[in-house]
C-alpha cells in the first residue's frame, strides 16, 4: 500500500495521525542526515505492525511532504 505523508520534525512528542487524504507524523529527530527519516520508517512499523524492511519512501526524502510504500506480508 502507498501512502501520503507529511512529517512535522524537531516535535516534542513523537506520534503518528490519520488526517484526510494523508498521514501526519511527529518526529523529535531534525531533518539532517536521514535522521527524520529513518524516525518516519520506525514509526509506521511500529504502528502498522509490518518490519522496517517492508516499509520504503519512494518520494521526497529531501521534502516533508512523502510518498511511503507498506509492504504487507499476504501468508
Amino acid at each position: 500500500m502507498k501512502i501520503s505523508v507529511k512529517v512535522k520534525p524537531n516535535s516534542k512528542i513523537e506520534k503518528v495521525e490519520k488526517a484526510e487524504g494523508f498521514w501526519l507524523i511527529y518526529v523529535k529527530e531534525p531533518p539532517q542526515e536521514d535522521r527524520a527519516n529513518l524516525a518516519v520508517i520506525n514509526l509506521l512499523s511500529e504502528y502498522f505492525k509490518v518490519p522496517k524492511s517492508r516499509i520504503s519512501i519512494l518520494k521526497g526524502k529531501k521534502s516533508r511532504q512523502k510518498i511511503v510504500e507498506i509492504v504487507n506480508s499476504t501468508s
